[in-house]
């Protein structure tokens, strides 16, 4: 609630030339500079009964501001909070998902409330469909010489040492896949400040005829994409939803003739599905369909062949492949899994078959957070960044690690004496690797070779795997799931 300058809760007096109005809430006065010979800004003119004469009211697009009622409908005109017109690439739920009512139940009670029967079955169809997969991953925990020096900079503290590892092991194993050369295409999923991107243009170099596009759905601060003015690399930022990104409506992809690399810093929950969605759906079923020359004339008329072609089979004549993919690879760094979505999920027919759907979904992805529950005191004293990541898909802070997300209303701590804390770490994993293992079959059936592997140590970050995939024509022996 604020008040007046003259309120008697107010200290002080505002700075020269700047508002005389206090906000309560942030107990100091406002700063925004005032016209001459006014007291109050034009926010706070209004509140302060400065001009009677005009009043302002809230605005009915965003009503975190206010605005003159006599100036409303200019107002709307340019508000920053007005609905802009959409873009070619914007295709309403193009990546969503079919949604069938009838699967989805229209409640669902919170773990807290089932019995301690319930939660039993629950945990035993956990665990035979778990049977056979190894819950153990591969640690792929790798570097790379681009952000060497960044790592030995003696001005880092612990968080900005914590991004720049699990940077340089992404990057390290991108690299491994063979997926950082010239003319290539990097759509960088969740892309937040950009940084995974920039780190991934520092490494290519001079390398030749390199776009970049970073996906975010929410406006961001402190962007790092604006600093890159190479000649050889264009950077371009994309303010939209996941859910409704047609790739093969941008331009420079619109004529694929640079191969697609996936990328992503913790991707969260449902956004990994969806951006899976966009690459081997929507993307790259749809390439043959845009081009109406068969592909091995293509090919053959193609004079850059070997650098845009890269990924071939051994032996292959003319380094041609076999079955040229538009997506080059993937390599997603997942995060959230208790904010996956049954609708958009890709694992659907791999749940099915195992006898499950939508209502166990929501109970494996809601027991998902327990995979941190021993971490709880660790999570705690950082307060700062778990508050920020309730409400976001990608925030400022770019890190979902330790999920920050021990669901209290799921009732993790009331289960008297049914699971350990070991237990129930165990049993999250198991649902984590259950619904990554959907998405596994999920690129196995759209013609890739998926893995899932460990890419940092859990003291750098508790959401540590890395989704990887190129397609099936990759001789890559570390493509295997």
């Amino acid at each position: 609630m604020a008040t007046s300058a003259t309120s008697p809760h107010a200290t002080g007096f505002p700075a020269e030339g700047r508002c005389g109005y206090y906000v309560e809430k942030k107990k100091r006065f406002c700063r925004m500079v005032v016209a001459a010979g006014k007291r109050f800004c034009g926010e706070h003119a209004g509140a302060a009964e400065e001009e009677d004469a005009r009043k302002r009211i809230l605005c009915p697009l965003d009503p975190k501001h206010t605005v003159y009622e006599d100036q409303l409908a200019k107002h709307l005109k340019k508000c920053n909070s007005r609905e802009k017109p959409k873009p070619d690439f914007y295709i309403q739920d193009i990546n969503a998902g079919l949604k069938d009512e009838t699967e989805i139940p229209e409640q669902l009670v919170p773990i807290s409330s089932l019995s301690e029967e319930q939660l039993e079955k629950l945990i035993k169809k956990l665990r035979k469909a778990s049977e056979g997969l190894d819950s153990t991953l591969k640690d792929h925990i790798m570097s790379h010489p681009a952000l060497h020096s960044a790592l030995n900079d003696p001005k880092n503290g612990d968080s900005a040492t914590k991004h720049l590892k699990q940077q340089a092991s992404i990057l390290g194993n991108i690299e491994k896949l063979k997926l950082l050369g010239p003319r290539r295409c990097f759509v960088e999923f969740g892309a937040g400040k950009g940084r995974l991107s920039h780190w991934v243009d520092i490494a290519l170099k001079d390398a030749e005829k390199v776009h970049f596009i970073l996906v975010e759905k929410v406006t961001t601060r402190f962007k790092v994409d604006g600093k890159h003015r190479k000649k050889n690399s264009v950077f371009e930022r994309l303010q939209i939803d996941i859910q409704h990104l047609c790739l093969n409506k941008i331009p420079v992809l619109r004529e694929g003739k640079l191969p697609v690399v996936g990328i992503g810093k913790h991707l969260c929950g449902v956004a990994t599905d969806l951006a899976l969605r966009c690459l081997v759906e929507t993307y790259a079923a749809s390439f043959e369909e845009r081009n109406e020359e068969p592909l091995a004339k293509r090919i053959k008329n193609d004079k850059t062949e070997k650098e845009i072609y890269p990924l071939t089979k051994e032996g292959s004549e003319k380094n041609v492949p076999e079955k040229w993919n538009p997506v080059a690879g993937i390599v997603i760094a997942l995060c959230c899994h208790h904010r996956c979505d049954w609708r958009h999920y890709v694992g659907k027919e791999y749940f099915r078959a195992l006898g499950l759907g939508a209502v166990e979904f929501h109970y494996f992805q809601r027991m998902s957070s327990w995979a941190t529950c021993g971490m709880r005191k660790t999570s705690l004293e950082d307060s700062n960044i778990t508050t920020k990541r309730q409400d976001n898909q990608n925030d400022d802070s770019e890190e979902h690690d330790d999920g920050g997300y021990r669901i209290t209303d799921d009732g993790a701590d009331n289960l008297p004496g049914l699971l350990s804390i070991e237990e129930k770490k165990k049993t999250g994993h198991l649902c984590k690797l259950l619904i990554d293992q959907g998405r596994i079959q999920y690129l196995q059936q759209k013609g890739f070779s998926p893995a899932l592997q460990y890419y940092t140590d859990p003291l750098v970050s508790l959401e540590n795997v890395l989704l990887t995939a190129l397609p099936d024509h990759s001789s890559s022996p570390e493509t295997t799931a």
